[in-house]
């Protein structure tokens, strides 16, 4: 079974885009050690079929907050598109709304929320909670009003964290909304809150009347304090490798957040997910869907909105081929006893 061409668009990517943009998009922080593990770690949960099922038809359907999707891969919220390609975020919003596939839409995005809503199907709106929360909060209030059906709001980031490649001095003429247009990283107000808490998480749900998704959460007491401050749901993440460096995995942590809270709310998993065997894996530990982050980056960068979609439409095959030789006849269908090792 071939993966998606993801495996060769790194290197496509990196011959396309000016070294320092590529160097932004693919940095870790610290060591970089968080991002050297990820994908390994979803490589040691070894699959385990079943035979003699009847897969003549296969769904990668999944219900997400009560909208049914066409797949479980998602995009995840990822900054300044306009870096990879012209069209920025214009161009992965009509990439993922051909392939079906939920766009997670980043604050730090380079282009106008109003027109990424124009190309989009649904989707939703990250935010991060600033100094300025009135600035957050109106970033919520614009996306309910253009669209948006859930906020993923990002709870792992009080800080941002060093790492050895910084935002291209090129980036952020043009921002999600006006007051975001050439931001200044040592403006105060633009800078993420380090008092983050619970009542935000509420706030944000109250200004825009959206389910919040909490998004970095990658212990079972933590997603508890997020259901109780009124979350719908929550990312299992490591944010791509670049906050906290030397943070367990994703697939480590999985499943204990699942157990934690997975009867109460829908659980999510975000970081090197990169086959449909990872999809599977992460629906085995209790996922309800994944997150894809630089691999959309690199697929913008070789081929605009064709280029996603076409990444999408192939990841979403192998995910579909993949159940299929599982035994499964839909994502809804992949239960624990698919997989074993560290994580399960």
């Amino acid at each position: 079974m071939l993966p998606p061409r993801s495996v060769s668009l790194v290197d496509r990517a990196r011959e396309s885009l000016p070294a320092e943009v590529f160097a932004y998009y693919a940095a870790g922080a610290g060591a970089q050690q968080t991002l050297a593990e990820q994908e390994q770690a979803w490589r040691e949960i070894g699959l385990r079929p079943r035979v003699l099922q009847d897969v003549s038809l296969v769904s990668t359907e999944v219900s997400l907050l009560g909208d049914t999707v066409a797949s479980p891969i998602l995009i995840a919220p990822t900054a300044l598109h306009g870096l990879a390609h012209p069209d920025g975020e214009l161009a992965t919003a009509r990439g993922a709304r051909k392939a079906g596939c939920r766009y997670v839409v980043s604050m730090r995005a380079s282009r106008r929320l109003s027109s990424i809503a124009e190309e989009s199907g649904p989707f939703w709106q990250q935010v991060y909670v600033l100094n300025d929360r009135g600035i957050s909060d109106e970033v919520a209030r614009r996306a309910a009003q253009v669209g948006a059906t859930a906020l993923v709001v990002t709870v792992d980031t009080p800080i941002v964290a060093r790492k050895p490649a910084e935002i291209p001095a090129l980036a952020w003429a043009t921002g999600l909304l006006d007051v975001l247009d050439g931001r200044d990283p040592a403006d105060p107000r633009l800078q993420q809150a380090r008092d983050l808490g619970p009542p935000d998480l509420r706030r944000l749900h109250e200004v825009s009347g959206l389910p919040v998704v909490a998004k970095g959460v990658l212990r079972g007491d933590q997603a508890l304090k997020c259901r109780d401050a009124g979350a719908a749901a929550v990312v299992v993440s490591t944010h791509g490798g670049r906050q906290l460096d030397g943070t367990i995995t994703v697939p480590a942590a999985l499943a204990e957040v699942v157990r934690t809270v997975g009867g109460e709310v829908e659980v999510y998993a975000d970081g090197g997910v990169r086959t449909g065997g990872d999809v599977v894996r992460a629906l085995a530990l209790g996922a309800r869907a994944v997150l894809i982050g630089r691999p959309v980056l690199w697929a913008l960068a070789v081929g605009g909105a064709a280029g996603v979609h076409e990444y999408l439409r192939d990841f979403t095959a192998d995910l579909s081929e993949t159940l299929a030789l599982a035994g499964c006849r839909s994502a809804a269908d992949v239960g624990a006893d698919l997989v074993e090792g560290p994580a399960s």
